[in-house]
């Protein structure tokens, strides 16, 4: 029990890193000069549950899509999502934020994409979702991916009163940029795991 207890955390830890409910306060937080408290609230009710739906496709059906529908092996799409990662992180690295938005959109214009797709269902979260089954089993790994996008959600709910207190110790800029790097270094690091595995197949 124990060790299934332990085994179900390992998963829980990885995915909710990989979610990174940090850096969805500096997203709902850039918002705020646009969108109301209320409309703030309901794009991250929306988006995670928008999110949860399209991880849980992946999960069950991710590699027989990949695989049989496009015929794109694992590798390519993690050597992809690492490149998208990267720059997603390269953006918040030089611009300060992680989102910009066109004045006048509408919220459900957002909600899906990119907020829910691929800020919180991001190219590392559904890689996650395709392969952690083999490692962790699927139950592990949909009660893991439930839990972090629950802790997600709580995150991006407070986002206005934390990202307040943030910005009055002026730390918001300064970890937006950290959160910036650590997104591009995970990139850097998935794009690898996939030409190893590009690697180790061909050879």
């Amino acid at each position: 029990m124990a060790f299934k207890l332990k085994y179900l955390l390992s998963c829980m830890v990885a995915i909710l890193a990989l979610v990174n409910p940090i850096q969805k306060v500096f997203v709902i937080t850039s918002l705020q000069a646009q969108f109301d408290e209320a409309k703030t609230r309901f794009i991250a009710i929306k988006a995670t549950i928008t999110a949860f739906i399209a991880l849980l496709f992946f999960l069950l059906l991710g590699e027989l899509v990949f695989s049989y529908v496009f015929h794109v092996q694992l590798y390519a799409f993690q050597i992809t999502s690492g490149i998208v990662l990267f720059y997603n992180g390269l953006t918040g690295l030089q611009k300060g934020t992680f989102i910009q938005v066109d004045a006048g959109v509408n919220i459900r214009d957002i909600t899906a994409v990119p907020i829910a797709i691929p800020m919180i269902a991001g190219p590392a979260t559904i890689t996650a979702a395709v392969t952690f089954p083999a490692h962790y089993g699927h139950t592990n790994t949909i009660v893991s991916l439930a839990v972090a996008l629950a802790i997600n959600y709580i995150f991006m709910y407070f986002a206005r009163p934390i990202g307040t207190f943030l910005n009055r110790l002026n730390l918001m800029s300064a970890l937006v940029r950290i959160f910036g790097l650590i997104v591009a270094t995970i990139g850097v690091q998935m794009t690898l795991n996939g030409l190893a595995t590009f690697w180790n197949t061909i050879k």
